[in-house]
């Protein structure tokens, strides 16, 4: 067999020679075979057909060690490709493997294991080898002494878990797959860390599979944590990620913060790596939404780094997470408001609000809304001119970032002393607040009719003569708080007649103010 460089094994005369030596009875012929697929499958990888594949198949199932090991090794080989992953399973490759995963020699072992980690990357496989019978002998070789079997092993299950759906994820779970995992996490190399930790992340995605992890594993959490301060960023990065999935769950938004996590979490936080800060501000986000964790993240030192956020990156992810942290930790008590507010998050959104994707306009508008609802705040937030900002974006194209504006200044409008403001930008930025109302009265959205009105209302109740006066001037405004207060309630729309109730009477209450109101005639006796 000279020559092997030019030869092309994969066809023709020198495949039907080969061949020849596969299905022969002699085992010496039968092993030259199999290293020669294992040499030249090395060297090239391309699409092959199964008159190439079935023999390489037909050596697996030889009981020669040597022969198994190399046709594992050219199959492993072949399975790089992707046209090939499919076929070496729809010929029935998965039964060999599965026996060989289970030989005692480690070589065959690695192999075969090593084939199915390759294998388990193209979706059509997956759920035919959940169903193969391999997760077991797959989860048992994950806890080999041999390293490289260890690593090909929790590969496969990583790779098992990257799938479209559920069932093969649930199929892994059933197999015995979590405990071993969650043992893993410990290891001390640094790729099973990684498959482990990116393992249990996917699996922590379904809420059933966070109850099983919840009943069992009291380790997870400590070990995760642990995992944030590795020397490998893809591990620290996963070790978060897996952490934001069980944050999902109300135990473990509890559970994080009692394990000492915040600390490692503030400092990745805090990195310049930019998915590290990703999946850490991520993972806080949904820690934060716990109301008992408020507190000890804003002792944690996080208010600062998490406005700091908003604008060192232009990553919409980031931005989103680190404004709804900040809205979470602000949800409370009027303490964490004014704490959240001392910390600049409102000067920061008020300079970068009119730039930033709608996204994060939502959620920047949602979090000064929040601020706004505490009365201690009311006029240091009027003093840092956030009607600038507020009122232009109640024109926005997005409902969300009008909604929200027009909820901080409903907010803002309530109880405030000082009045001024409101005269100030009466007509101005943008058609100022008179322009607002009248956007908001006009638009026939009951939501915005009620925001609009409600706050009207408390403009009407400031008992500032100028601003009333004002209000009272404008025929627009004035004619459509007539025309809502004069709305007969249809009562077919049984589940919407609260809501517009609500909306007349608080018209009817603004004409009477304006000093138009007494219109009674409406009642009959």
């Amino acid at each position: 067999m000279g020559g092997r460089g030019e030869t092309d094994f994969f066809s023709g005369e020198p495949l039907r020679a080969l061949s020849t030596l596969v299905f022969s009875d002699n085992v010496d012929l039968q092993r030259s075979a199999s290293l020669t697929f294992a040499e030249i499958t090395e060297r090239d990888v391309r699409e092959v057909n199964r008159d190439t594949l079935e023999p390489i198949l037909f050596l697996l199932q030889s009981p020669d060690i040597e022969v198994q090991r190399a046709a594992s090794a050219a199959l492993g080989n072949l399975a790089v490709n992707t046209e090939n992953k499919v076929a070496i399973v729809l010929l029935g490759g998965l039964t060999p493997l599965i026996r060989q995963m289970m030989s005692p020699n480690v070589e065959v072992q690695c192999n075969a294991v090593g084939c199915i980690t390759n294998l388990a990357t193209h979706e059509d496989n997956k759920a035919k080898i959940a169903r193969s019978g391999a997760l077991g002998p797959l989860t048992r070789l994950a806890k080999s002494k041999d390293m490289r079997v260890q690593r090909n092993a929790t590969g496969a299950l990583l790779n098992m878990t990257h799938s479209e759906t559920d069932e093969n994820r649930q199929q892994l779970v059933n197999a015995g797959a979590i405990p071993v995992l969650v043992q893993l996490l410990s290891s001390s190399d640094v790729d099973v860390q990684y498959y482990c930790t990116t393992a249990l992340s996917n699996i922590a995605v379904d809420a059933n599979n966070r109850k099983k992890l919840a009943q069992n594993e009291n380790r997870l959490i400590q070990s995760l944590v642990n995992l944030m301060d590795s020397s490998s960023p893809k591990v620290q990065c996963q070790a978060a990620l897996a952490l934001r999935n069980l944050a999902s769950d109300e135990k473990y938004q509890l559970e994080i913060v009692r394990a000492r996590g915040l600390a490692p979490l503030l400092r990745l936080l805090q990195s310049s790596y930019l998915p590290l800060i990703l999946s850490a501000v991520a993972c806080i986000r949904n820690i934060s939404i716990h109301p008992l964790n408020e507190s000890p993240i804003i002792d944690a030192g996080f208010l600062k780094p998490l406005v700091d956020l908003l604008g060192s990156t232009d990553n919409e992810e980031i931005q989103c997470h680190a404004i709804s942290t900040l809205r979470n930790l602000a949800a409370s008590s009027d303490r964490n408001k004014a704490l959240v507010l001392e910390a600049g998050a409102v000067q920061k959104c008020k300079q970068l609000v009119l730039d930033v994707p709608l996204s994060v306009q939502s959620e920047m508008t949602a979090a000064i809304a929040v601020l706004a609802l505490s009365d201690d705040l009311k006029t240091h937030l009027l003093n840092l001119g956030v009607f600038d900002v507020l009122i232009p974006l109640t024109d926005s194209q997005s409902i969300e970032v009008q909604g929200n504006s027009a909820a901080a200044l409903g907010n803002l409008s309530s109880k405030v002393g000082d009045y001024s403001i409101f005269i100030q930008d009466w007509t101005e930025p943008n058609g100022g607040i008179h322009g607002y109302l009248k956007r908001f009265l006009a638009s026939g959205d009951p939501t915005f009719q009620h925001i609009a009105i409600w706050t009207l209302l408390q403009l009407l109740e400031s008992e500032d003569k100028k601003l009333i006066n004002l209000i009272g001037k404008s025929e627009e405004i004035v004619q459509m708080i007539k025309t809502i207060a004069d709305k007969q309630i249809d009562s077919d729309d049984e589940g919407e007649e609260d809501g517009e109730g609500e909306v007349i009477t608080l018209a009817q209450r603004s004409l009477q103010l304006l000093g138009q109101g007494g219109k009674s005639s409406h009642i009959e006796g």
